[in-house]
């Protein structure tokens, strides 16, 4: 009966993980198809502008609301997991309260202070976010709150709406921005002109981000206004005595986002330092054209940075899953129940991340040029071993944030903000170093970035580790997927070699390579018994997985 509560179909996270994963990556991969188009519209300027308003709308989002889901989450599991109904939905009133008010005042700061923050510029493309703050916050309440009762559906669905969304107005936006602006989609041959286009451009991309948000909170509220009834049917039957007064769940809210927030600003905050490095100081320093160094910028976090950014898309489901459920395993001191979903999302996180990671590396050049086939050669090609470069940081950054959720949720809140600050810390210093007495340039940045998640990797498990006294088991978490991803990064390396030299077409050779890469590591996996069936079927489709392998011999 205990297991069945811990891996059971009732309390799947790994299932529910799956689902907000499957939303994550086809969200990104949307994000990714339709960076090609922009960037033929708006130009490596443009979304070196674009980014670096982003950074800091970022930052204010992160700070004001960006924490909201899981913070809220955890809180209304808490109270779900000991059947209080009416103090969960008294939670959730308060927090929209709560986002409101922060929302709003964040948003106001954002749109006034835009001047100080970026270059002159780049100041409408930042108060064009502004507004999105305030509607996030929202939005991140009412994913928090379906989160909490452990079903991840509502939360997937807004993430690819609010993705197609994004993509169809920040394209479109930007072409008739420039249109209406400059007169024509061509590029003026004075600098002046080619500012003005890639401002006008960045703008549509900030209108695009608004309405993308927009989308998926009007989508949660009729989830919301659909499951209303049945809400308030719970309510009711509902005899706990116990009922908290609004105040006390806004002291209790206050105490949990705080720590959230900070250490969610912290972990992130490597972007805006990073951006400000390199785009404000690097360049004053060595006398650099700035033009040349927003373009730059637009290859590295417009490029590189949003195609490594698409694998640890799976940690963040992970954590978002995890989090509501060792809150509760936790309020109910059932420690080893904690470790058991620890070790196996530990394992499940890193079952995915190894191989992405190799893939990454081996494809990095095929896949920037597929993603990307209106940029300049030499830019992609910098990309590409950019992407490489920040190939590792993919396995770190996806244990290290799934850690962060878990230390969260067993009430270690300000440990993930002191190792986060300490990483920075590292990260800024090897940075600096590297700009100033080496000729690496962009590649420093990936350098530190990947330095930054080691750091928070190493601390974030053995912080972990001393919380609950558990120690992850290595062969089969480890061991095992590495060894099958490196059988996998030689298929797939040969398969794209192979059809790129007999069809000359590197799209024709992409596809087959991703395709044998996938097949060579599932079955290297199993043939170095990486994983049970009891394990597969814990997964998505995972009765189909298991159907496979015992037709082709490699399960008994």
């Amino acid at each position: 009966m205990a297991d069945r509560k811990r891996g059971g179909r009732s309390d799947n996270f790994i299932m529910q993980a799956g689902i907000l994963a499957a939303a994550g990556i086809i969200s990104r991969m949307i994000g990714l198809l339709y960076r090609g188009p922009l960037d033929s519209v708006i130009g490596e300027l443009g979304l070196g502008y674009y980014t670096s308003a982003f950074n800091y709308y970022t930052i204010v989002l992160l700070i004001s609301s960006y924490s909201i889901p899981s913070a809220i989450s955890k809180v209304i599991a808490q109270k779900l997991a000991v059947k209080e109904y009416k103090n969960a939905h008294r939670t959730f009133l308060c927090a929209l309260g709560y986002v409101l008010a922060v929302g709003g005042a964040a948003s106001l700061l954002l749109f006034f202070c835009a001047g100080f923050l970026v270059e002159e510029v780049a100041v409408p493309v930042l108060r064009t976010l502004a507004p999105t703050i305030f509607v996030y916050g929202i939005l991140g309440v009412l994913r928090g709150y379906f989160q909490a009762h452990k079903s991840m559906v509502q939360t997937s669905v807004s993430q690819i709406l609010e993705q197609i969304a994004n993509a169809i107005v920040t394209v479109g936006a930007a072409y008739l921005l420039i249109n209406l602006t400059m007169g024509s989609m061509e590029v003026p041959q004075d600098t002046a002109g080619q500012v003005e286009r890639a401002v006008s451009g960045a703008v549509g991309s900030a209108m695009g981000t608004g309405a993308g948000v927009l989308v998926a909170l009007l989508f949660m509220l009729a989830v919301y206004g659909l499951n209303r009834g049945m809400i308030q049917k719970r309510i009711r039957r509902d005899r706990h005595k116990n009922v908290e007064d609004y105040r006390t769940i806004l002291k209790t809210i206050t105490a949990v986002v705080t720590p959230f927030i900070l250490s969610t600003a912290v972990y992130n905050l490597s972007g805006t330092v990073n951006n400000h490095i390199y785009t404000d100081i690097y360049p004053s320093v060595r006398d650099l054209d700035m033009v040349a160094i927003t373009s730059g910028w637009g290859i590295f976090s417009g490029k590189a940075l949003t195609v490594s950014n698409i694998p640890i898309a799976f940690a963040t489901a992970m954590a978002s899953a995890m989090l509501p459920s060792v809150a509760q395993l936790v309020a109910a001191q059932d420690i080893q129940g904690a470790r058991d979903k620890i070790g196996m999302a530990v394992k499940t996180t890193m079952l995915i991340s190894i191989p992405c990671a190799v893939g990454l590396f081996v494809l990095a050049q095929p896949v920037t040029k597929l993603l990307f086939p209106s940029t300049p050669a030499e830019s992609l090609e910098k990309a590409g071993v950019m992407l490489m470069t920040l190939s590792l940081s993919v396995v770190f950054y996806a244990l290290s944030t799934l850690n962060s959720s878990i230390l969260q949720g067993l009430g270690k809140v300000n440990a993930p903000i002191i190792h986060a600050g300490a990483a920075l810390i590292i990260q800024t210093v090897a940075a600096c170093l590297l700009l100033f007495y080496t000729d690496l340039d962009l590649y420093s940045m990936a350098i530190a970035n990947t330095l930054y998640s080691g750091i928070m990797c190493v601390l974030n498990q053995l912080a972990v580790r001393r919380a609950v006294g558990y120690r992850q088991e290595i062969r089969r978490t480890f061991a095992a997927p590495l060894a099958a991803s490196g059988f996998m990064g030689v298929a797939a390396w040969a398969v794209y070699e192979g059809v790129y030299l007999a069809s000359d077409s590197m799209r024709l050779a992409v596809i087959p390579a991703v395709i044998a890469a996938v097949c060579v590591y599932f079955v290297m996996l199993l043939i170095l018994r990486g994983i049970t069936e009891a394990e597969l079927l814990g997964m998505p489709k995972g009765y189909l997985l298991v159907r496979i392998a015992k037709k082709c011999r490699l399960l008994a």
